[in-house]
């Protein structure tokens, strides 16, 4: 990670901390176009879109976030309560499923051999 991108990320993390969800939103959406794989960032962008209602933009990052590390349980299990909140409980039924299987020790995408 670049020096630039840990303290955008360290600032917005700070800003959550003290509840400036807005300015956390932001410096967290410029995390993620400055490196478009860092998962941390995309996680922590759905989790405050999430807290600040704009909850088709955190399932969007959501998504993003379980492609970059399909076997992150709180990945999953953040993107199921999104899609509670959004009201469609089918697809938050199967992110709770996968949240399920990797809290028993399996896997979601197995590791290339």
């Amino acid at each position: 990670m670049s020096a630039e991108l840990d303290d955008l990320f360290d600032d917005a993390n700070g800003d959550l901390a003290v509840g400036d969800l807005h300015a956390a939103v932001e410096k967290y959406r410029a995390c993620v176009e400055l490196d478009p794989d860092f998962f941390d960032g995309w996680h922590a962008l759905a989790m405050a879109l999430m807290k600040t209602d704009q909850i088709k933009e955190a399932i969007g990052a959501g998504l993003k976030a379980t492609t970059l590390k399909p076997n992150d349980l709180l990945a999953w299990t953040a993107l199921s309560q999104m899609y509670v909140q959004d009201q469609q409980i089918g697809e938050a039924e199967d992110a709770k499923a996968n949240a399920r299987i990797l809290s028993l020790g399996g896997k979601i995408v197995r590791d290339a051999d």
